[in-house]
């Protein structure tokens, strides 16, 4: 079976290691730990889906954003954030598809990401 991939962006270890965990089995997975990384794995690798925190070092989850939709107006990009309520709107503008509010439960994660992507 070929899995489709998702990149996820974090500049915290253990938070990509766990949302990692939580989808493994329906996804292969890369990693990044800031915006400028998210871009250039983008690029590179093309994945069915992005999870992007949005506070990160180099560049943001929201400048991120707005590059890789530059590059594929189809990405599906899904924000992972504690700051849903501060950066949300501005997240969705620049081109996400949705917001998670950290901390994230492993079912509304996987329902959230059922309604972009098919696994």
């Amino acid at each position: 079976m070929n899995m489709k991939k998702a990149l996820i962006a974090d500049d915290d270890e253990a938070v990509r290691e766990v949302i990692g965990a939580m989808i493994s089995e329906y996804f292969t997975i890369v990693y990044a730990s800031n915006g400028r990384e998210a871009v250039e794995m983008y690029r590179m690798l093309k994945p069915d889906l992005v999870l992007m925190d949005i506070l990160m070092p180099e560049a943001d989850g929201i400048q991120a954003t707005r590059e890789i939709k530059r590059i594929d107006p189809n990405a599906k990009i899904i924000a992972v954030t504690a700051y849903a309520s501060s950066k949300g709107e501005e997240v969705i503008s620049a081109g996400a598809l949705d917001v998670i509010e950290k901390p994230i439960s492993k079912s509304k994660l996987i329902e959230k990401i059922k309604k972009y992507v098919s696994f």
